[in-house]
């Protein structure tokens, strides 16, 4: 059995290698290596958002959660679905006007050249920003990399975690953004089809075999077989709010999202792409839920060492060898689709953001795109050595990087986009206070009382709106 898989998981390896020399070939600007030049269709851009959004975090950490949490975790779920929809529905279309009209390819690129008198420090604060939170992100990927191979191989977690990186690090440097989003889309395909077709699956041997969803979250720990944990109260309060808090970090402010946003060609194509990402992301959650769901009435009484490798588990358990070994290559996919996009970010940051904008060295477009090629293969082994050295499980590493990443610039953006007093001070008081507020209030007893995912939000628009009244921009308070 682990032959047949072993043999299409090293197939997938190879296709999405070849697929990458393949687009590596064709002589590119920098502009080429890292938004495509506009040049895509939005189906295959909504299909590479929302792989690159959907990490190894949904296949392993989400449905692991579920599996522990319980009817509760729905509250994720809500949060993130609503957040995407809006993200699609209100900012992709403007995220594409405000790149064509500022000539910007990074998010970091746009509110720069938006508030020029300050854009230098605005590119290197959100340059650290990204940096320091993106490599822990990345981390997170390969360290589920890692999990899903000793679970599927006994491969040592380690040893997986330097395939995946090889893999990831190959697709990035060779094609640049054009190449991600290729190979992103059909790894898109590989992981909606791991969350449709195993929870119908898992329902249907659950059906057969006499057992019962209900029943099995009845005996279960306490809180599992209610919709609000158990909780009641102010702690009901709390319990709905933190899950459903990741809603916050959706608005605009993960860069790996929202340059596909900034990729899309004209109004037409983003309209199509909104239509291919909702109907995407309501399928996908929908069965990584009812993939948690499954795995408690299948495995009730049973305990899992770790409980983020249920999918994996679960694949094994119920398919075919074939098919066990297709789906399993879709949690590979989530993880290279998110860690090779989250890689460009990291090097477009260094490359564009602060070689080419704020260092102002003048390097041609051949050297640019070499030294974005060293940047990704610096970056991806540094992601390797922190997830070696990391024991923290992917769900709460990617909450960490959720909050400190997107709950600090998702303001920043709707500020940007939506309130004309916005003003560069602002922009640097935004990213200053969501950064400081991230690192203090994870390392306090707070986070375990409120998530940061809202206070990082919360308190980095304060500051936004606090300064910019403060210290108007002088054009602006003409």
């Amino acid at each position: 059995m682990n032959g047949i898989i072993l043999a299409e998981l090293v197939l997938y390896c190879l296709v999405m290698a070849a697929l990458g020399y393949w687009y590596g070939k064709k002589e590119m600007s920098h502009s080429d290596f890292l938004l495509g030049e506009k040049k895509l269709p939005g189906w295959a851009l909504a299909f590479s958002e929302r792989a690159t959004g959907e990490s190894a975090w949904l296949l392993l950490g989400y449905t692991g959660f579920v599996f522990a949490s319980g009817l509760s975790a729905i509250w994720v779920a809500v949060g993130i679905v609503i957040g995407i929809v809006c993200a699609w529905l209100f900012l992709a279309d403007r995220f594409r006007q405000e790149a064509e009209r500022y000539g910007a390819l990074t998010l970091p690129g746009y509110l720069a050249k938006r508030f020029g008198a300050h854009g230098q420090t605005i590119l290197w604060l959100s340059t650290v920003l990204i940096f320091s939170f993106m490599m822990f992100y990345f981390s997170a990927q390969i360290a589920g990399a890692g999990k899903t191979l000793f679970a599927v191989f006994h491969i040592d977690p380690q040893l997986g975690m330097v395939i995946s990186v090889a893999i990831v690090i190959i697709l990035s440097y060779t094609g640049g953004f054009v190449s991600v989003v290729w190979t992103d889309m059909i790894q898109s395909v590989l992981m909606l089809a791991t969350l449709v077709i195993l929870p119908i699956v898992a329902l249907v041997e659950i059906y057969s075999g006499g057992l019962s969803i209900s029943a099995a979250l009845h005996q279960a720990k306490p809180g599992l077989d209610s919709w609000t944990g158990g909780a009641a109260g102010f702690a009901l309060g709390l319990l709905l709010f933190n899950n459903f808090a990741w809603f916050f970090g959706y608005l605009g402010g993960q860069p790996q999202l929202s340059v596909r946003f900034m990729a899309l060609k004209d109004a037409r194509e983003a309209k199509t792409a909104k239509t291919v990402a909702i109907i995407w992301t309501l399928l996908a959650y929908g069965g990584a839920f009812l993939i948690g769901l499954a795995a408690i009435a299948l495995y009730q009484g049973d305990s899992l060492a770790d409980v983020e490798t249920v999918l994996p588990h679960m694949a094994l358990d119920l398919l075919p060898p074939w098919l066990a070994g297709l789906l399993l290559s879709g949690i590979l996919a989530a993880i290279v689709t998110t860690a090779d996009s989250q890689l460009l970010v990291i090097t477009s940051s260094i490359s564009e953001d602060i070689v080419r904008r704020s260092l102002r060295l003048r390097l041609s477009e051949k050297q640019l795109v070499a030294l974005s090629r060293a940047v990704v293969v610096i970056a991806g082994l540094l992601g390797l050595v922190l997830a070696m050295t990391s024991e923290s499980l992917v769900y709460f590493i990617v909450s960490w990087a959720w909050a400190g990443i997107g709950c600090t610039l998702s303001p920043a953006i709707l500020l940007a986009f939506f309130w004309k007093r916005y003003s560069g001070i602002g922009v640097i008081a935004t990213i200053v206070a969501g950064f400081a507020s991230t690192v203090l209030w994870i390392s306090s007893p707070l986070e375990e009382i409120i998530s940061s995912r809202f206070t990082t939000f919360a308190i980095a628009l304060a500051a936004g709106v606090l300064f910019s009244l403060l210290f108007p921009d002088r054009q602006r308070a003409k």
